[in-house]
């Protein structure tokens, strides 16, 4: 269990997400009430039914949460049906999607609210599944053949929810010789290869487009924060403030020291841009910066309560400009959160765009964060089955997780409707 993120004096804490089993008597109409909001996304009655069905089985308490022992378990579902439901069977996604977001607005909505992004893992064997590769999965810390989701999520005082994802396809399954594998997975036709951070920017620029969510802050991993394309979707966004993990080895210039303003003229036009003041002088990485700042700089924070106690860390923050292709790019605070008593390889280094008047006390909450995706990922593959899928097909992988999201946001309703009483956890009878 990830620990509840508590920061002192930070902006607000997030809750956990509890239902008691002593409400258990209650979920059966709330589910039937919740899942009738769907109807008019499926164009038959049985696909309505197998979506009731198979979302009652990933919140029941099987050991498996695969389409078989779903369907063998559930009253009146067949394994066939449902594995035809989520496979083939064509959703209105779009129009899901956009009323969940309707729904997380209404319970967990705030404008203070942060949008993360983050990626997650999925361990399979053989090669046939969509997008299944040899690639680093981090739920294991190492390559291993797996299929990765880039997901987003929300998080206010309210609760925190999944709110989109996207299944990232390795370039090489869009080679001639995956072009049949492509085909028994039903790809979309005008599916072509995208990296992870346009994956993530394409959620952004939804989510933006709908104009529903309210949110502040944008806090992200390394893989989105090290990407310009990413960076720069969050930085079109008017009074958003982002916080961006980057690894040690990032290049920079400390503000002040080494870097001017130069103007010059191009086409008839005057410009500037920013240039190093002396030539000798080198930008450094975050690492030496770090390693090298006096401890008077460093402040000791309690960030969070996990089951051992307080977990405290010391953070430090410093003005800097980032180097790009050897020259001086954007003003930006670096800070830096060390364990105490750690090496500089358990240094975790961020960077953001808020205002040269933020307080420490701000970064500390948003280096936090980002827990919140994780616990979406800890309790959905803990208790809804998140990652006990056995489907193959493109459309499959995007309606499960779908179903996912979904039950894991019913519960937060659940918790919200009945109050924060309950302590345990939840069945549901279909």
């Amino acid at each position: 269990m990830v620990p509840e993120n508590r920061i002192q004096d930070g902006t607000f804490p997030i809750p956990k997400l509890f239902v008691g089993k002593e409400d258990i008597d209650q979920f059966t109409d709330e589910f039937r009430g919740f899942h009738a909001q769907f109807a008019d996304c499926f164009s038959r009655e049985e696909p309505r039914e197998n979506f009731v069905q198979y979302m009652a089985g990933q919140m029941s308490q099987l050991d498996r949460k695969s389409i078989e022992p779903i369907a063998m378990n559930v009253e009146n579902a067949k394994v066939r049906a449902m594995q035809h439901f989520i496979s083939n069977v064509v959703w209105d996604e779009a129009r899901i999607i956009s009323r969940y977001h309707d729904m997380v607005v209404e319970d967990l909505g705030d404008t203070e609210g942060v949008l993360i992004f983050d990626e997650s893992g999925f361990v399979k064997k053989g090669g046939d599944s969509a997008g299944v590769a040899r690639q680093y999965c981090g739920n294991i810390g190492k390559v291993e053949n797996c299929q990765v989701g880039v997901f987003a999520a929300y998080g206010s005082r309210q609760g925190y929810c999944m709110l989109d994802n996207r299944l990232f396809i390795p370039e090489k399954w869009f080679d001639d010789d995956y072009a049949e594998r492509r085909r028994k997975c039903r790809f979309p036709d005008e599916l072509s290869f995208i990296t992870k951070p346009q994956l993530a920017v394409e959620m952004l620029e939804g989510i933006i487009r709908e104009n529903v969510l309210p949110f502040r802050y944008v806090v992200a991993d390394t893989v989105c924060g090290g990407s310009p394309e990413f960076i720069s979707a969050v930085e079109k966004i008017t009074d958003v403030v982002y916080m961006v993990s980057l690894p040690m080895y990032t290049l920079c210039w400390v503000q002040g020291s080494s870097v001017m303003e130069k103007t010059y003229r191009y086409k008839g036009e005057e410009r500037k841009k920013r240039v190093v003041a002396e030539a000798e002088d080198k930008p450094i990485s975050f690492e030496k910066l770090a390693r090298g700042t006096n401890v008077y700089f460093w402040y000791r924070r309690t960030v969070c309560e996990g089951t051992k106690g307080h977990i405290t860390y010391e953070f430090m923050k410093k003005r800097v400009f980032l180097s790009k292709n050897g020259r001086p790019d954007r003003n930006v605070w670096l800070i830096v959160r060390r364990p105490i008593g750690g090496d500089a390889a358990t240094y975790a280094y961020f960077v953001s765009n808020a205002g040269r008047s933020t307080r420490l006390k701000t970064f500390v909450w948003l280096s936090g964060v980002r827990w919140a995706i994780e616990q979406c990922f800890g309790e959905a593959k803990t208790d809804l089955g998140m990652d006990h899928y056995e489907v193959r097909k493109f459309p499959g992988w995007h309606h499960h997780m779908i179903t996912c999201m979904l039950a894991h946001f019913f519960l937060w309703h659940m918790r919200i409707r009945l109050g924060a009483k309950s302590t345990s956890y939840y069945t549901i009878a279909a």
